[in-house]
């Protein structure tokens, strides 16, 4: 969920903002990577500190294109109290903070707690209710802290990017709402069977068919195997 939010939020010319460790901080960065996307990595020790290890061929790739960003000095050790205030850097450099999984006691809540403070909009996406990993999650949303979101549309407008200003037209045709509706349930890293896509769009099954035939027709979708993909760069012109 963390890759395809980044991937659709990316895709849409946002730049994404994470620690760039393991997990969802990785999870992000690699997928903008795919979108060509700028990428921010806020580190809790010095820039010149492979810490933690794991993910350092993600870093050097995100020098290529994007920022590594500190607090601390170029050689610091990171410690706990230095992720504590890297949290408040992600917080102050983004439109808005987009918790995806968090346990109860996850850092990433320390987070939106940051960009609740500077006022600054908070998501969370929601997750299984018998999932100890979600429970910071439904935490922030029960308490109307957080907006709950699902879908990159719904991350661009927490961030007070309107899609009514986004002109939607391909090939200089202005594209229908039902065009619209099946470009947005398609992803450019997932296949979707056209199922998924008539649950996700809110349309047939007979509409999404003759939509995606368009699309195929037109190089804006691509059929993998029985589902489909978006072409990347492909959804306005």
């Amino acid at each position: 969920m963390s890759a395809e939010l980044a991937d659709g939020v990316a895709d849409r010319g946002l730049a994404i903002v994470s620690g760039a460790a393991y997990g969802i901080d990785g999870a992000a960065p690699r997928a903008a990577q795919a979108a060509a996307a700028t990428r921010m990595a806020v580190r809790a020790g010095g820039v010149a500190r492979r810490y933690p290890a794991g993910p350092d061929g993600l870093l050097r790739r995100i020098l290529e294109t994007g920022l590594l960003i500190s607090e601390a000095p170029c050689g610091g050790k990171p410690s706990r109290g230095r992720f504590l205030q890297r949290n408040g850097l992600i917080a102050a450099l983004t439109a808005a903070t987009v918790v995806v999984e968090a346990g109860g006691r996850s850092g990433s809540l320390n987070t939106a707690a940051h960009a609740q403070s500077l006022g600054r909009p908070v998501g969370a996406v929601p997750g299984p209710v018998t999932s100890p990993s979600s429970v910071g999650c439904h935490a922030l949303i029960r308490s109307g802290l957080a907006e709950c979101v699902t879908s990159a549309d719904e991350v661009v407008a927490l961030a007070g990017v309107s899609t009514d200003l986004v002109v939607a037209s391909y090939q200089g045709r202005r594209l229908d709402p039902e065009t619209m509706r099946v470009l947005d349930a398609l992803s450019t890293t997932v296949t979707r069977e056209t199922d998924e896509l008539a649950v996700a769009s809110g349309l047939s099954l007979g509409t999404v068919r003759d939509v995606l035939s368009e699309l195929d027709l037109s190089g804006a979708a691509r059929g993998h195997g029985s589902g489909w993909r978006r072409v990347r760069g492909r959804r306005n012109g």
